[in-house]
């Protein structure tokens, strides 16, 4: 027998996980229902005897109200049709949509032939999509998602970059899907959901629930002595592997904002219906809306906790997260199923949202206006109608900023707690609040003009600008460490990265100027072929590659692939982006609104809406 044939699907997570919602439960057998789970090429190996019996220990767990995150099975002593009914009954007892989308004459297929007949791929473009497939990771023979990088300069220190993340697959699942092959994303969304809540420890500590990973390896596993006998598993990294050991608080965000993408181009909206889907969205949800100490309605996370995942002073409440925050709350709302069961969840959404669009638009947006009213503004205030609520002290205005700044437009910061306020201009933030309608129309607007005016600072020889400026002198040793990879102007610190370049031609499309677009692809195309597909750019203006830079990274190129896709068919942004909500500027989630001593400041972030 050979290593293919004696080969068997395996995952480091049991079949079965628990998952309640409500007080009611669902048992959930991956191998057994093909409709639930892409099916392994090899599962037949498996014994159907111990497959039995795993799932009768499943019912039993269920049934005692009890979560299994083990990898055992319990001694057999309920029968499978008590389990048939607790799942096709589902969690609020909705029945499940089980037919499985398949590929075929239809919609998706029409879309294909679109897009491959209305375009004419320059060299570019095709040597972009030969990299691209080349990335494919496999699993059990289907295709998973896309490795980090593939660069056989620095093959022997690959360190994570041979792995997938969720993350970085983003702008690949878009590539694919706007191509019209939407396979991998599936498989990708369902193999992360498998994977959500393992119980992976830090100094004998574990995660929230409801935490997805980072990343995760396909390893091959022997299975017995047997030298032929082996096993695929996946190895989920949740940061404690990670350089510096911090949770990613973006993965699961990025998943929802993925999953509504796919079933949107896709028409597979049966997926989002599943009931391990819907339970995997109010895990993510559960951990993120959770009470705390935390006084603000944004997200209170770590450094390293995002795309900038080494130290860079944006611990606190961080542009980014809060963007992401808002646009997977917008995707969730579509798409939480209706019911007795999600009532609260959906209410707490919505207080959320309405919350956090007023805090980011009143509290993060800067222009000439707002930074000459910060120069003047008091301190040591305390009353309920303080103009200066977090104790901003003027001399804070960095001396840069000043000159910087143009009369017309501005953006949002990047992070503001108590006194403290972070002037950096973050492009990821910024974008995606602009996608996700976090920020007003005229925001959004002056968002873009202030990109047009400072296009040479922010753009330069290379798309685009992670942060600007970039940390120096006592600042970048006191605020990273002296961290020897983001010096100044180089990587996290004010280097240039291409894959930025998709999210800013989904918010140039989202505001009607796709113009600025083309103008940073095609300052983009004259290199990234050419400098074969770097990571990133340094110096001031992006001119050389970064001197830790990975060749052939994926987002890189699957970034500008999108962006080119997009630009040929605009119509598509709307798998991503979410218009204005004006609801949401009617419902105040102020709890204590009729108080005399709250002061609700509702109506002024409808005002916003007309100016």
């Amino acid at each position: 027998m050979n290593a293919t044939s004696s080969m068997r699907i395996a995952t480091m997570r049991p079949c079965f996980r628990f998952l309640f919602s409500s007080g009611q439960a669902a048992a959930i057998a991956f191998p057994k229902y093909p409709f639930l789970f892409p099916k392994c090429p090899h599962t037949d190996l498996i014994s159907s005897a111990s497959a039995s019996r795993r799932r009768e220990a499943a019912l039993v767990r269920a049934v005692a109200g009890a979560r299994s995150m083990g990898t055992s099975a319990e001694p057999i002593i309920s029968g499978e049709k008590a389990f048939d009914r607790i799942y096709e009954q589902g969690l609020a007892g909705k029945p499940i949509v089980i037919e499985r989308v398949e590929p075929g004459p239809g919609p998706e297929v029409e879309k294909k032939e679109e897009v491959a007949s209305g375009r004419h791929e320059t060299e570019e473009e095709k040597e972009a999509w030969r990299l691209l497939k080349k990335s494919v990771v496999t699993y059990c023979g289907t295709p998973v998602g896309t490795v980090a990088a593939d660069d056989p300069v620095n093959g022997g220190q690959m360190l994570n970059y041979d792995q997938v993340f969720i993350r970085d697959f983003v702008p690949s699942a878009l590539a694919f899907l706007l191509k019209g092959e939407t396979e991998i994303v599936r498989n990708f969304l369902l193999h992360t959901l498998q994977l959500q809540s393992w119980e992976k420890t830090v100094d004998c500590y574990s995660p929230g629930q409801g935490l997805m990973p980072a990343s995760f390896k396909v390893r091959t596993l022997p299975l017995s002595d047997d030298k032929e006998a082996y096993e695929e598993v996946l190895d989920p990294d949740f940061g404690e592997s990670a350089i510096g050991r911090v949770a990613p608080v973006d993965s699961g965000l990025w998943w929802i904002i993925l999953l509504r993408a796919y079933g949107k181009i896709s028409g597979d909206y049966a997926l989002q219906e599943r009931v391990d889907v819907q339970t995997g969205i109010r895990l993510i949800l559960n951990l993120c809306l959770t009470d705390g100490f935390d006084m603000f309605p944004t997200l209170l996370v770590t450094d390293g906790s995002c795309m900038i995942d080494r130290r860079m002073g944006i611990h606190g409440h961080p542009l980014e997260i809060q963007s992401l925050f808002y646009s997977a709350l917008r995707c969730s709302r579509e798409m939480i199923t209706p019911n007795e069961g999600s009532k609260k969840l959906i209410h707490a959404i919505n207080n959320r949202l309405s919350a956090l669009s007023f805090h980011i638009r009143e509290y993060y947006w800067v222009d000439m206006n707002k930074i000459n009213e910060i120069y003047r503004y008091k301190t040591e205030e305390y009353s309920y109608d303080a103009a200066n609520k977090f104790n901003i002290y003027p001399e804070q205005i960095p001396s840069w900023l000043v000159n910087w700044i143009p009369d017309k437009g501005g953006y949002l910061i990047g992070n503001v707690q108590p006194a403290h306020m972070d002037f950096r201009f973050f492009l990821l933030g910024n974008l995606w609040a602009i996608t996700s309608s976090l920020t007003t129309p005229w925001q959004a607007e002056g968002i873009l003009n202030l990109i047009e005016d400072k296009w040479d600072d922010l753009v330069g020889n290379m798309p685009l600008k992670i942060c600007y400026p970039a940390l120096e002198n006592d600042e970048w040793r006191i605020i990273t460490g002296s961290d020897p990879k983001n010096t100044p102007w180089s990587y996290h610190n004010g280097g240039s990265w291409p894959t930025l370049l998709w999210q800013f031609t989904l918010a140039c499309i989202k505001m009607g100027r796709p113009e600025l677009a083309r103008k940073a692809v095609a300052v983009a195309e004259k290199r990234l072929s050419k400098d074969k597909w770097p990571e990133y750019y340094d110096t001031r203006t992006g001119r050389f590659i970064g001197k830790q830079s990975r060749l052939f990274q994926t987002w890189t190129i699957a970034g500008y692939l999108t962006s080119k896709m997009l630009l040929e068919r605009p119509e598509l942004c709307s798998i991503l982006t979410c218009e204005e909500d004006l609801e949401l500027l009617e419902g105040c989630s102020c709890s204590l609104k009729k108080n005399a001593r709250t002061r609700c400041s509702r109506p002024a972030a409808k005002s916003q809406i007309l100016i």
